[in-house]
């Protein structure tokens, strides 16, 4: 009996692989026909040597799809292709459950959920591409999770059952029973400006003004001497402090933010950090005998010292940039700064976080006085 081929012998080797121990993500944007990537992977796509159909181009459709299981010959071709349009991360076998969302095949997905608490900050860390704004769009109520089954969603009856029994129970209940409203601070763009191109910081104000509390967020971010001044006409830090009042005078059960230090100097951002403190209490609820004067706000925060200082929990992220993401359990801010800055998270209990390659091994101290 002839012997096997290499690729044959580490076929066999690895036939009882458990699939999904890597995730391939393909960049639909670098691969449009026409491009290099598409040229490539339309030639690898007519000669597996194994002759499954790993790599399938959809003429009409102009999309490319790669199995994850794909046979070790057309994994190897597809490492080479061209504008780094193809990536390969290998998982480990602790994340293979707890699906919060995924994009499709060959795309992002995420695993868990950070877990707002009525009546605290919760502070979200992570790297960039680690999950951050899907996890908030899911939150927020903007994104319907698909547990991992892209190509057969289930319905938010099932959803709500997966979570039962955990602490998110309580926050789907409210959001399928429409008794939570959301108000998102955006991260600020060339384009948030321009959408309110026309208009003075003062009449936003008014029109978003839910609260009666304008001239109040007014005075205290500094805004009260731009009152008439139009938005495209702010500096950066004008426009942070406006984007903090715009969110800040709503009337809400969840407040989310993102990034709201950047731009701001010092003395600004501990402003910026006692305004959205507040929201977490509203005494005009409390004395209206309202059962939600607690409300859940989530800051994403890149500012370590901002994060330390407004948090009262962190959750983190970890897990490779554009390819997949894992939120950890809910945890102290100090131990939750100080486990992600050490770069591992074996220390992090009933966590299935991810390790990451950098230990920095920085310890903090609390700023709040």
């Amino acid at each position: 009996m002839a012997p096997s081929k290499g690729l044959d012998r580490k076929e066999k080797a690895t036939a009882g692989q458990q699939e999904g121990q890597r995730i391939l993500i393909l960049d639909q944007e670098r691969c449009k026909k026409g491009m290099p990537a598409y040229d490539f992977l339309l030639r690898l796509s007519k000669n597996c040597a194994v002759g499954k159909e790993c790599i399938t181009v959809d003429i009409k459709a102009q999309k490319i799809t790669i199995l994850e299981d794909c046979c070790l010959a057309c994994l190897n071709r597809a490492k080479h292709c061209p504008d780094d349009a193809v990536k390969i991360v290998n998982l480990p076998s602790n994340i293979q459950t707890n699906q919060t969302h995924r994009y499709g095949v060959n795309a992002f997905k995420l695993h868990g959920l950070p877990t707002p608490r009525a009546g605290a900050v919760l502070g979200l860390l992570g790297g960039n591409g680690t999950g951050k704004s899907t996890a908030c769009k899911v939150l927020a109520g903007k994104l319907k999770p698909n547990l991992g089954r892209f190509d057969n969603p289930p319905d938010w009856m099932e959803i709500h059952g997966y979570y039962r029994g955990s602490d998110l129970q309580n926050y789907f209940t409210r959001m399928l029973e429409d008794d939570l409203k959301v108000v998102i601070k955006p991260q600020l763009d060339v384009n948030f400006a321009k959408k309110l191109g026309g208009n003075t910081v003062n009449s936003v104000l008014k029109n978003l003004d839910e609260r009666g509390l304008r001239e109040e967020y007014a005075e205290r971010l500094d805004l009260a001497h731009l009152l008439d001044r139009d938005v495209t006409q702010l500096s950066g830090g004008e426009l942070q402090r406006f984007a903090i009042a715009c969110a800040c005078v709503r009337d809400a059960e969840n407040y989310m933010f993102d990034e709201p230090s950047s731009f701001l100097d010092v003395r600004q951002r501990m402003t910026a950090v006692e305004v959205i403190r507040d929201l977490a209490f509203n005494e005009k609820h409390e004395a209206e005998g309202r059962k939600n004067a607690f409300k859940y706000v989530v800051v994403v925060e890149h500012d370590l010292a901002v994060l330390d200082y407004m948090s009262d929990y962190v959750c983190c992220m970890y897990g490779e940039p554009g390819a997949y993401g894992v939120v950890t359990k809910i945890a102290s801010v100090r131990n939750g700064i100080n486990n992600f800055l050490a770069g591992y998270s074996a220390s992090i209990p009933s966590s299935n976080a991810l390790s990451v390659s950098v230990s920095l091994h920085i310890s903090l101290f609390r700023l709040r006085l």
